[in-house]
């Protein structure tokens, strides 16, 4: 315990983990700290392309910066979600969408209807009642709430972007509003001798930056969590063992789709995220099955267009810190563990965490209660997320190559074990308040990784079969009708979102 009051945050890194931090610190805290961060421009950032969820909308939002302005400074597109290539099985694809399908019914959620058709002999598929999916392979998108005066959702997505243009303009944002910015290496951490709180950080040129509170953002090395304070790396490898991944940009190809695109490959997965002006592609890839030179030439083989620069190479290992919180210091991003891109959290759980500690702002003193509530917050949302991801290489039925025959046949978390029997009895998905992923994305990727219950929620048989026919019918001519008045997701970018010309690079 620190009974020195909070007034000054030493944020240790940059990038988008740094600039998140400091933007939402000084948005909602500022006139009562004061905030430095410290970066080097000697570390570069990979940066060829981010992929993210809805929930950044709600961070935009919150620090009052213009959609519009937003996806046009970051060469930004849109994502209403991810498409699996030969995942359940080779040849197969199915897309992990932001919406539901369909439209509940009775307090019955809609799945279970169609379970119902299915079990019966019926051959539509869940997609085919997806707003988000008909929208997306149509290559359409609009801002659309609610469809027409129906009971249906309308469009919820998320952006693909430059992580370094986003990480500029958060760094604009929070030097406008007072954040200062200090340009140096870490060279020391220093400690005090009693509380064993850090003191201050010792740049290399000999420098220190004192501060009350300090947030690590150095990245996998974790300077101050794990180098300094000890905070043990908790290894999720034998169940998520995807160890390494090549990165690089290539030119951009039309039309430009409203999805990340994820296609497995032998002993991993290549992503391609589209960007206005160029695509981020990267190949993660699990290196105890394929060696990195091959893993490079597998990536450049299956480039859509002409690559633009040097492919870069990222080692890591999937886990995260015991302790996020220790003493006096909170760590992010990658400090704080690393969840591979699969589902594109790395920015949420940077912006959920942050919101965590504002909510548990040590203002008059780092508290050991504090500390432990934080710590349990942060490791169940890192849990639940493992187990969504592990489910899609759980789920898959390939036996092709030795990487796909372990993940097919690897022991998982109960937590997990649990929530697959569940749903494969009759079809019921709970979800945790705290559980970052809505049932409707467990549902698509089960279902789409070819998990299908042998039953279906009792209440969906309180309707006559003429009535599913005509409640399903109805719901399929909405989507189809919604889908029919969307613009083109190119259109919608150019009249509304154009990156400034002269901005490619």
């Amino acid at each position: 315990m620190q009974d020195r009051p909070v007034r000054k945050v030493v944020i240790v890194g940059g990038g988008t983990a740094g600039w998140v931090a400091a933007a939402a610190l000084v948005k909602v805290l500022g006139p009562l700290i004061e905030i430095e961060l410290v970066e080097s421009d000697q570390i570069g950032t990979v940066g060829v392309g981010e992929a993210t969820i809805p929930q950044i909308r709600l961070l935009n939002a919150t620090l009052g910066i213009d959609e519009n302005e937003f996806v046009a400074r970051t060469a930004g597109t849109f994502k209403l979600g991810i498409e699996f290539s030969n995942w359940g099985a080779q040849g197969e694809r199915y897309l992990h969408t932001f919406g539901e399908a369909g439209i509940n019914l009775a307090g019955v959620h809609f799945h279970h209807y169609w379970l119902r058709h299915v079990q019966a002999g019926g051959t539509a598929g869940l997609w085919d009642f997806s707003l988000h999916d008909r929208a997306a392979y149509a290559g359409r998108f609009a801002r659309m709430e609610r469809v027409g005066n129906t009971p249906m959702a309308g469009l919820a997505y998320a952006f693909h972007f430059d992580a370094g243009l986003y990480a500029v303009l958060l760094r604009e944002y929070s030097e406008a509003r007072g954040v200062r910015r200090t340009e140096g290496l870490i060279g020391e951490v220093l400690l005090d001798g009693e509380t064993g709180f850090i003191r201050a950080v010792k740049l290399s040129d000999g420098r220190e930056v004192a501060g009350d509170l300090f947030i690590d953002c150095s990245g996998f090395r974790g300077m101050l969590i794990g180098d300094a304070l000890g905070s043990d790396y908790i290894d999720w490898s034998h169940c998520l063992p995807v160890d390494r991944a090549w990165a690089v940009a290539c030119k951009s190809t039309a039309p430009l789709v409203p999805y990340t695109k994820s296609i497995a490959r032998g002993a991993g997965w290549q992503w391609r995220i589209p960007l206005q002006h160029r695509t981020g592609n990267g190949h993660v890839f699990s290196s105890a099955y394929l060696d990195e030179q091959a893993a490079a030439d597998e990536l450049v083989q299956n480039l859509d267009g002409d690559a633009l620069g040097q492919l870069r190479l990222l080692r890591f290992t999937t886990g995260r810190r015991r302790e996020f919180w220790k003493k006096n210091c909170v760590s992010l991003g990658l400090a704080s563990g690393f969840m591979e891109p699969l589902e594109s959290t790395s920015i949420h759980l940077v912006q959920s965490n942050v919101n965590r500690l504002i909510n548990l702002f040590p203002q008059r003193g780092v508290v050991d209660a504090d500390i432990a509530e934080y710590n349990r917050q942060v490791g169940y949302e890192f849990e639940r997320i493992r187990d969504f991801l592990i489910l899609h290489y759980k789920l898959t039925r390939r036996d092709d190559t030795e990487f796909w025959n372990y993940v097919r046949t690897m022991p998982v978390p109960e937590s997990l074990r649990e929530r697959m029997e569940l749903f494969a009895q009759h079809g019921r998905i709970f979800r945790d308040q705290e559980d970052l992923f809505k049932e409707a994305s467990w549902l698509q990727v089960m279902v789409g990784q070819g998990l299908m219950p042998s039953g279906h929620n009792a209440m969906a048989d309180l309707i006559s079969d003429d009535q599913l026919v005509e409640f399903l019918t109805n719901v399929r001519t909405i989507v189809d009708r919604a889908v029919e008045v969307l613009p083109s997701h190119q259109e919608f970018i150019a009249q509304t979102c154009a990156m400034p010309a002269g901005m490619a690079m």
